[in-house]
């Protein structure tokens, strides 16, 4: 019979021992959507914890640089990886990652539960202060 010659693929890569990666395509965005994008985006995430920050570049939908006090190189030297402190370093170093990519100036986009103030202030300010314009 004809159904006897089908073997399912997953079946023959690992009578080969291959492995099949998959790649996700940054999202294809129509020109007259990317002229309004901004090009680096700065997203902030605060949990009971940690501090996050992240720049991401908006046409591509990559991440351009990152900091976290997560990081194991910067737990050591906080004696607190989630106050306002932890915060105001993250947003320096962030800085001067950003520097090192030679990204002028980023765009902030707040959550609606964020508001310029404590952590979200200390992060901004201390990214101006490293060099980086605030659009």
């Amino acid at each position: 019979m004809i159904y006897d010659l089908f073997v399912p693929v997953p079946m023959i890569l690992s009578a080969f021992n291959l492995q099949i990666q998959m790649v996700i395509p940054p999202p294809v965005r129509a020109p007259r959507v990317t002229q309004f994008l901004k090009p680096y985006v700065l997203k902030m995430h605060f949990t009971n914890q940690y501090v996050n920050a992240q720049v991401t570049h908006s046409p591509t939908a990559t991440v351009a640089s990152a900091a976290s006090s997560q990081e194991k190189a910067l737990r050591s030297t906080m004696e607190n990886t989630r106050d306002v402190a932890a915060a105001a370093k993250i947003g320096k170093i962030l800085g001067e990652r950003l520097l090192l990519k030679d990204i002028p100036a980023v765009t902030v986009v707040l959550n609606r539960n964020q508001k310029y103030h404590g952590k979200v202030k200390a992060v901004i300010d201390s990214l101006r202060e490293a060099g980086i314009k605030i659009i």
